[in-house]
């Protein structure tokens, strides 16, 4: 059970983070989207009758839902013969929105440097293959009596 000092830092907690809202809301509480959404859906007369103070108690209750919308959302239930209880699942695909750790941050910076070096790597293999390729065509020898073979190889395909 809480106690009344629990409750009190509670609620002194929630002032402080409204406060913090204060500081920080660029726009009316009226105009931001979460507060638009909730008071859309509720008649004009209840709407209307909530101060900028309790909104923004709401807007920091419901904190930020911008995650709400993916690409993808399945979801559904199923069941199983002879099995009493039913299942559901949830299969959400979309943009990552949240703020990436510092260890996150680091992995994906190791991918994509390891990305475009895998890139540079196979692009320039397949261009020198390809010059090798047209200069063994054309029959021009840069260095009398050597071969890599490749020629032969590739005539061998074809």
């Amino acid at each position: 059970m809480e106690s009344n000092e629990d409750k009190v830092s509670q609620s002194s907690s929630i002032s402080e983070d409204i406060e913090h809202f204060n500081d920080e809301q660029s726009t009316p509480v009226r105009q931001d989207p979460v507060i638009k959404k909730l008071l859309d859906k509720l008649p004009d007369d209840i709407a209307d009758s909530y101060s900028d103070k309790q909104l923004q108690g709401f807007r920091v209750a419901l904190g930020d839902r911008t995650w709400g919308k993916h690409f993808i959302d399945r979801r559904g239930t199923f069941a199983i013969a002879f099995v009493p209880w039913r299942f559901y699942y949830v299969f959400l695909l979309g943009k990552n929105r949240r703020a990436y750790t510092r260890r996150e941050k680091h992995a994906s910076l190791l991918m994509f440097a390891g990305l475009i070096i895998t890139f540079l790597v196979i692009s320039v293999s397949l261009g020198l293959f390809t010059l090798y390729i047209l200069k063994s065509a054309l029959g021009i020898d840069l260095l009398e009596g050597s071969s890599l073979g490749l020629w032969d190889w590739f005539k061998e395909l074809w």
